[in-house]
């Protein structure tokens, strides 16, 4: 069984040329930093495919069967939509692994708990996967 994140923003008014640049800048720079070849990266939909007309920002990305780097793609991925959502902070936002929301916390932006922890992810590793 697969996993994915998914990430979408709503709004009224489309993107303007300098968020559309923006946007753009924080993908390429994710894309870059991206540790894992052979692993998904954070991937926006093509503006024709959105499901709504007011959706701005949309994608997802499948997670890992890796369990030792689970938490690591996490951990980026939600960076980087962190780092999308202060872009274009009047847009309405949802984050979530299939059903499973994932908190918005003004100080840290999007995180799960245990993302981080060095240990858990030594777990995880030492399990050889997660699904």
């Amino acid at each position: 069984m697969s996993v994915s994140l998914y990430y979408h923003a709503h709004r009224a008014t489309p993107l303007s040329e300098a968020e559309s640049a923006t946007v753009e800048r924080v993908v390429a720079a994710h894309r870059a930093s991206f540790p894992y070849d052979d692993e998904e990266s954070l991937y926006l939909y093509d503006d024709r495919h959105t499901a709504e007309p007011r959706e701005i920002v949309a994608g997802s990305t499948k997670m890992p069967s890796d369990g030792g780097r689970l938490m690591p793609v996490i951990a980026l991925l939600l960076d980087s939509v962190t780092e999308l959502r202060r872009a274009l902070p009047d847009a309405r936002w949802r984050v979530h692994m299939d059903d499973f929301d994932v908190p918005w916390d003004e100080a840290e932006g999007y995180a799960l708990p245990g993302m981080r922890d060095a240990e858990l992810i030594a777990e995880l590793e030492g399990e050889g996967g997660v699904g």
